[in-house]
């Protein structure tokens, strides 16, 4: 009898069998080094993990990763690849900031949903030019996405250091308004708990409704399947494109404006962090699955929270890039773990009668 595993449950096991294997090829890399590989993962559990400063820090780099990997998921589902969540979500946090600064005299009740959705707006005007030119000319977004990720990068630059400079230091805008202002779910030490999480993980089920149950869902996935099928089903490419890259800007520009909201109430040089582009590794481990995409986002930020932890058992924090790393190729070349999970799932190492 052949051995057969369903699509969901393969989905699953493939990111799962990627850690385990990226972990064990870490593990070598750390013996090389001369370290102790089990002291190195037990640091690192304790760093992302092991009270409640750690959940803390973990889950406020959770919650732009979850949106970023959204944003580049989705346009990947339309067959569009979006390498510029990065420039998104800076715009998103720039026109959060703009929009949150001159609140002070409004209610909570309007200025957090009026401040969420510049950050919306914003990210998603950012992303409509890629999509428009792509529609238009033919232009590849992702030559477009990059060049628009270097102007966001320099107009963050300008602003800090030019019309919204404040203080001293480190450029930096002005604070936004009390009222514009996300409160935490819980401050432990020097780090909050954001409830922007919250916000993050309704977002993923809302873009899982989308795709699944919604008729643009379904023509978004239909130009992502095959576009000509499409265009003879009478689905218009262009209008999906830019609307494919406005929804997905959108998700990266609320990223920006929850970074604002919810954690450093500013924007500043070098806003980001990279989680524009961590949203491409999280898009591919969670499978494009905006469901799949909060569990992956929960890794990389373990990940990440846990590698300075690591760094005081004297264990590079670049151990932690390089697991990623192995993990995205795993994932990527699926069929080579696949294989694997078949034949060790068979009774007779994968023969079948």
């Amino acid at each position: 009898m052949k051995n057969k595993i369903s699509k969901n449950a393969m989905s699953i096991l493939v990111p799962v069998v990627s850690v385990i294997i990226a972990l064990f090829i870490a593990a070598i890399v750390i013996l090389l080094i001369g370290k102790n590989p089990i002291s190195a993962y037990w640091v690192m559990l304790k760093g992302a993990f092991g009270d409640k400063a750690a959940w803390a820090a973990n889950i406020s780099k959770m919650m732009s990763l979850v949106l970023t990997g959204l944003a580049v998921g989705f346009g990947f589902k339309a067959g569009i690849f979006n390498i510029g969540a990065e420039g998104q979500m800076m715009m998103g946090a720039i026109t959060a900031t703009f929009v949150g600064i001159n609140l002070g005299n409004v209610s909570p009740v309007f200025a957090i949903p009026i401040t969420m959705l510049a950050g919306i707006l914003g990210g998603a005007f950012w992303a409509s030019i890629a999509g428009y030119l792509k529609a238009a000319t033919g232009a590849h977004e992702v030559i477009t996405t990059i060049m628009l990720n270097w102007i966001a990068v320099y107009l963050t630059n300008y602003f800090v250091v030019g019309p919204l400079a404040v203080g001293q230091g480190v450029p930096k805008s002005p604070e936004i308004a009390q009222s514009a202002q996300l409160p935490p779910l819980m401050t432990v030490q020097a780090n909050t708990l954001p409830s922007g999480i919250i916000i993050s993980i309704v977002m993923a089920f809302l873009v899982y409704i989308l795709l699944e149950k919604t008729t643009t869902g379904y023509e978004v996935k239909a130009v992502g399947y095959n576009l000509y099928a499409a265009e003879a089903g009478a689905i218009s490419l262009k209008k999906n494109i830019v609307l494919t890259m406005a929804i997905s800007g959108a998700l990266a520009g609320l990223a920006g404006a929850l970074e604002v909201m919810a954690i450093h109430h500013r924007i500043f040089a070098d806003f980001s962090g990279g989680k524009g582009f961590d949203g491409i590794s999280i898009a591919l481990i969670g499978q494009n699955n905006p469901i799949g995409i909060i569990f992956a986002a929960f890794l990389i930020s373990s990940l990440r929270t846990g590698s300075n932890a690591m760094q005081f058992a004297r264990v590079p924090d670049d151990i932690v890039t390089i697991i990623q790393g192995i993990i995205i190729f795993f994932v990527a070349a699926d069929r080579i773990v696949r294989t694997w999970i078949l034949k060790f799932s068979s009774p007779k190492g994968g023969e079948s009668k």
